[in-house]
């Protein structure tokens, strides 16, 4: 079967030089017919399961496509070519050529396109590659965002924060949260707005600026529905036991429902927040009796340690 295939790819391929010589009677190449031949051939190499061969199919058609100036249908075999690498699991060099298809389908102005070709990239490239992911996902909510199709935009945008707040890079997890909260609020889906204000809170508080957390949910209070609901007590009695060095109310809304069921990124930063200077103590006394009853020489320690242990936070 393979071999049958391989053969027919190798036919294709004659026709498609055929197509391209010239003559007294024939003056052009026939970049059209050729780029079809080559497809095809690519077809057969990739049934057959001879991926480098397929891509070099893939990019001939692009080749010819490119001379007969239908830029779209390039563009789509170097996407093809782009998936071949993925096959041989070549993945940096499967996402350069997704990435020149892009361009092109930019170029040739269909950006939905493109952002779609972004999307799948990402796609392919996070189980390896976390930070190029954030990079294409950020690109493809860019196009989007420029098509005023803010729904799909906001959809990548989130991608992105997640897998920024999984590198740590939470300063710039911040960024990106605000912005899609201000999507979410400019399509009136509020209580995603509600939702972010919350993941917002998380990152801050783990960058240690509970000012900025703080500052996020009184934005809020202008959303409506938001003052009084079950996401803005929440983060109210969060900051406050933060603020307080209160580990128990901290660890009690942490591992509430409500934020141990948000997207896993942002429940891990919720359930390994620790109050500065607070360590877990007053939990850990009232789980391991051993430490000394509430109140005695052991509570008493822990408390004189605890005036100085946040230092300056």
């Amino acid at each position: 079967m393979a071999a049958q295939k391989i053969n027919e790819a190798h036919e294709h391929i004659a026709k498609a030089e055929k197509c391209l010589k010239t003559s007294l009677t024939k003056w052009k190449p026939d970049f059209d017919s050729a780029a079809s031949e080559y497809a095809k051939a690519a077809v057969c190499f990739k049934n057959a399961k001879q991926y480098e061969q397929a891509k070099d199919a893939y990019l001939k058609e692009a080749e010819y496509h490119t001379e007969n100036k239908t830029l779209f249908h390039a563009a789509k075999a170097i996407e093809q070519a782009g998936m071949m690498m993925k096959e041989q699991k070549k993945m940096p060099e499967a996402i350069q050529y997704i990435e020149k298809a892009c361009m092109m389908y930019m170029e040739n102005g269909t950006p939905d396109t493109a952002a779609m070709a972004l999307d799948r990239a990402g796609k392919l490239i996070e189980p390896i590659h976390l930070e190029k992911a954030v990079d294409l996902y950020q690109k493809a909510a860019g196009v989007f965002e420029n098509e005023d199709r803010l729904r799909q935009a906001v959809e990548l945008l989130g991608k992105a924060s997640r897998l920024l707040v999984r590198l740590k890079r939470l300063d710039e997890a911040a960024v990106a949260l605000q912005k899609e909260k201000n999507m979410y609020k400019e399509i009136e889906n509020f209580p995603m707005c509600f939702k972010k204000t919350t993941a917002q809170v998380l990152v801050h508080l783990h960058r240690g600026d509970y000012v900025a957390a703080d500052k996020c949910v009184r934005e809020s209070y202008s959303l409506p529905g938001y003052s009084g609901s079950e996401d803005c007590i929440a983060m109210e009695t969060l900051l406050q036991g933060y603020d307080e060095q209160d580990d128990e109310q901290v660890y009690r809304v942490c591992n509430s429902p409500l934020l141990k069921y948000m997207d896993n990124d942002y429940a891990k930063l919720a359930i390994s927040l620790k109050v500065p200077g607070g360590g877990g103590k007053k939990k850990k006394a009232a789980a391991a009796p051993q430490g000394g009853p509430s109140g005695g020489p052991a509570a008493a320690k822990d408390e004189e340690e605890d005036e100085y242990e946040g230092g300056l936070c």
